[in-house]
């Protein structure tokens, strides 16, 4: 199967589902109305509710909603062959997922910006809103803390990461002041000087890590998972102009960049999807997701099709800084669809590698019980279906990254591998192909920590909102409580920082699920 059909496919659904069918929500459904001002004018305090330009709102926004879920989640639903994960990643997006984030983002725009739990407590009662803000909060600081470990694993060691990493919180400050006070309202200049910074520190990275300098931010996991909590510390207390949606909004430029250059790549080197459409896993009993298909494979997909986290963040910061209400409908709609297709170029990445390959690389097989259990399933799929499992380039792709990648399950490593293939394919590129494995390792680091940023800050706003309950003064909007805000902060951060530290979010984790 050429994979060039399935990038043209999905573009043309996505293009189609924006154009008409979220039109109609928009015009028919939600009844936008920009006379109608907007939290953001009317509870202004230059701290959570701020007007924000359309685009660098929808910066901020896809970078909050896009964590690891489009990036590993197609991937290890390759497991069940490239059709099935193709088909969800369409339909969920195009009518669920991007309708679920339009709608609620409209919802608390509609209702002062308030959160859901907080929704819920004005239309059924005080105490059903405060059972779901307390829900609510232990849910974001159990995937605060899971999201976290995939950055500690991918920065630990990495001074190329953590040196791209505080470069674009650099060029996030510098943006703001820009942005706001320095030239206010020039966007275009603004984002020219923030991007420009970002690319310096990005092709500066590899230099810098090789470098006497190097070992000066090479930090281990310990070490990162203090260091992690404390930076979102800041990050949720500082007003939202000044490192927060700024940051959000270059990280954006590197995301959506990085996987338009992948879908280019795509485009011109058509990669051959050497995993079939179904495999025989679809019935259960898969080495990566050993559950059916249905339902497991919306669940492992995440937030690459529908994810419910989304509208924590769709009632949390971006409502609180919409300018006017014709902005929902990018932002709210669009920003998932964007988000639908990097989970099918994620996908596209996956199933370019063999089938062999990728189960090599997914399932452990550090102990000797593990490789027997492994080597069992490759010998079911010879003998019950006819398929040959035996690895054909993980020897090479070791080679050409210079790591070992057999077991390093996940999906993060798979996808580095897939992406730097489909780089490395172009003239004058195999050469390179480490670099590239490396880059999208710190890619991967860089796309999920924007969520760490703005989970953060609506963990805080979902805990003042619990606390209004009994203190009056703790409520959001109007003349900001700063001894209010930094104590929440404080509180939340702790909370997320010592799961993290500790590790017991491995057992956390496993609950929620």
């Amino acid at each position: 199967m050429n994979s060039l059909w399935l990038v043209i496919g999905a573009l043309a659904a996505f293009a189609v589902a924006y154009r008409y069918y979220g039109a109609f929500l928009a015009a028919k459904v939600a009844v936008l109305n920009d006379e109608r001002a907007t939290p953001a004018h009317r509870l202004r305090d230059g701290v959570d509710y701020h007007p924000t330009n359309k685009l660098v709102l929808f910066g901020h926004h896809f970078a909050a909603i896009a964590g690891p879920g489009p990036l590993v989640g197609p991937v290890l639903a390759a497991q069940w062959g490239y059709l099935p994960g193709y088909v969800w990643i369409i339909i969920g997006a195009c009518l669920a997922g991007a309708v679920h984030d339009f709608v609620v983002l409209w919802a608390s725009v509609r209702e002062d910006g308030l959160s859901l739990p907080k929704i819920a407590q004005k239309s059924i009662g005080g105490f059903s809103g405060l059972t779901a803000s307390l829900a609510t909060l232990f849910i974001v600081i159990v995937t605060l803390a899971s999201v976290a470990i995939v950055v500690v694993n991918a920065l630990s060691e990495s001074s190329w990461g953590v040196f791209t990493i505080v470069v674009t919180i650099i060029a996030a400050l510098i943006t703001g002041a820009w942005m706001y006070r320095i030239r206010p309202g020039k966007v275009g200049e603004a984002s020219a000087i923030g991007v420009a910074i970002v690319l310096i520190g990005v092709v500066l990275g590899r230099p810098f890590a090789d470098s006497a300098f190097g070992p000066m931010l090479l930090f281990s996991k310990p070490a990162l998972s203090l260091i992690l909590p404390s930076y979102a510390l800041i990050a949720s207390i500082l007003p939202v102009w000044v490192l927060m949606c700024p940051r959000d909004y270059l990280s954006s430029y590197m995301k959506i960049g990085v996987m338009v250059v992948l879908g280019v790549g795509i485009f011109l080197a058509h990669p051959v999807l050497k995993m079939p459409a179904t495999t025989p896993f679809v019935s259960g009993n898969g080495p990566v997701i050993t559950g059916h298909l249905w339902p497991f494979l919306c669940i492992t997909i995440m937030c690459g099709a529908i994810s419910g986290f989304h509208a924590l963040i769709s009632s949390g910061t971006t409502p609180k800084m919409i300018y006017r209400e014709r902005d929902i409908l990018p932002i709210g709609y669009g920003a998932m669809l964007v988000e639908g297709f990097i989970a099918v170029t994620a996908l596209v990445a996956a199933c370019a590698l063999g089938p062999g390959d990728y189960f090599a690389i997914n399932v452990s097989q550090d102990t000797p019980a593990q490789q027997a259990a492994y080597a069992q399933v490759v010998e079911t799929a010879r003998v019950e279906h006819g398929w040959d499992l035996t690895p054909t380039e993980l020897p090479e792709l070791e080679e050409g990254t210079g790591t070992k990648l057999a077991g390093r399950t996940g999906g993060a490593v798979t996808l580095a591998v897939g992406m730097a293939k489909v780089f490395a394919s172009f003239p004058g590129m195999r050469e390179l192909m480490s670099y590239w494995y490396h880059f999208v390792i710190m890619f991967e680091a860089l796309f999920i920590l924007t969520l760490l940023e703005t989970g953060t800050r609506v963990a805080r706003f979902v805990f003042q909102e619990a606390a209004s309950y009994f203190h009056p003064k703790a409520t959001l909007g109007g003349k900001p409580n700063w001894g209010m805000n930094v104590l929440m902060s404080v509180v939340v951060c702790f909370a997320w920082g010592y799961l993290l530290y500790t590790g017991n979010i491995n057992t956390l984790w496993r609950m929620l699920g």
